[in-house]
């Protein structure tokens, strides 16, 4: 269990994910986690634009944009899962909509349902690859970026190599 996890089995994740906020990467680049719910079923984040994330043409750096939303999805997932399961990073993509400017916004929806599906796919067929997507807004709630994220999710101490039998 990685630090960060011992931390949030002691104070919450919840307030971890908001405490998130001087995490170095995320302190220079101005993103700071605005509410998440005690159970990780939704988190907002958001960033205003600072000299520090933006970019040659005074818009929001695609960078920037990209890392306010990159670990939401697995710490969503991973937390709700729960330690019988283990969930990393597969592939990422971007694609730029519009210019970002002032502050911009992103919200996470992670439901009980598909924590379930996700759960049934990984225990049935030994490893699963949900796809999640999330936009992200500005002030005026137009879209400013569409991110997409592949996780991948197999239950704990088992490998690729091992598949759970059938039926088991």
């Amino acid at each position: 269990m990685s630090p960060l996890q011992k931390l949030a089995a002691l104070i919450g994740p919840a307030r971890v994910l908001r405490l998130m906020r001087i995490y170095p990467p995320y302190l220079g680049a101005g993103v700071r986690v605005r509410h998440a719910e005690p159970d990780l079923s939704r988190v907002e984040v958001e960033m205003k634009l600072t000299r520090w994330n933006r970019n040659w043409v005074g818009t929001h750096f695609g960078g920037s944009l990209f890392s306010m939303c990159d670990p939401f999805w697995m710490i969503m997932l991973m937390t709700r899962l729960g330690p019988g399961y283990v969930v990393w990073d597969k592939s990422a993509s971007i694609e730029f909509v519009r210019a970002g400017r002032g502050t911009v916004s992103a919200t996470f929806v992670l439901s009980e349902a598909r924590v379930e599906e996700i759960r049934r796919e990984a225990d049935r067929d030994g490893k699963a690859f949900p796809r999640f997507e999330v936009e992200v807004v500005d002030n005026e709630g137009q879209r400013i970026a569409k991110i997409e994220k592949v996780l991948y999710v197999r239950r704990a101490g088992q490998t690729d190599a091992v598949r759970a039998a059938p039926g088991s």
